[in-house]
């Protein structure tokens, strides 16, 4: 059993910043890959950016130059820096957290990112 919490979303003016936290308890695994996707009303989940334990990123082209993925191995956690946020960044931002080999695929709860004046 792996468990996600995450953390940092709210509300920012365009332009702005936020930092969201996802930590991870439980079995995890060495090989693994940890990600945030989001989710806009009326609209499908998507990839926002993902990272792999030993640090390959991928992002979506819509997010590129401005959010940044990291994670802390030793925490078992991955960060979403998300800088010059707009309107359309709007969305509940969710955690994922899979194994490279196997089947596991975890979700958190999710966390409401706003981005509006």
């Amino acid at each position: 059993q792996v468990q996600l919490v995450e953390s940092g979303g709210g509300l920012v003016q365009p332009g702005g910043s936020l930092r969201l936290s996802c930590a991870a308890s439980g079995s995890i695994f060495s090989l693994n890959v940890m990600g945030w996707y989001r989710q806009a009303p009326g609209k499908q989940r998507e990839l926002v950016a993902g990272i792999t334990n030993d640090g390959i990123t991928n992002y979506a082209d819509s997010v590129k130059g401005r959010f940044t993925i990291s994670r802390d191995n030793g925490k078992n956690t991955v960060y979403l820096q998300m800088n010059s946020l707009k309107p359309e960044d709007t969305a509940v931002y969710y955690c994922n957290y899979r194994h490279r080999v196997g089947t596991l695929n975890v979700w958190g709860q999710g966390t409401q990112v706003t981005v509006s004046s």
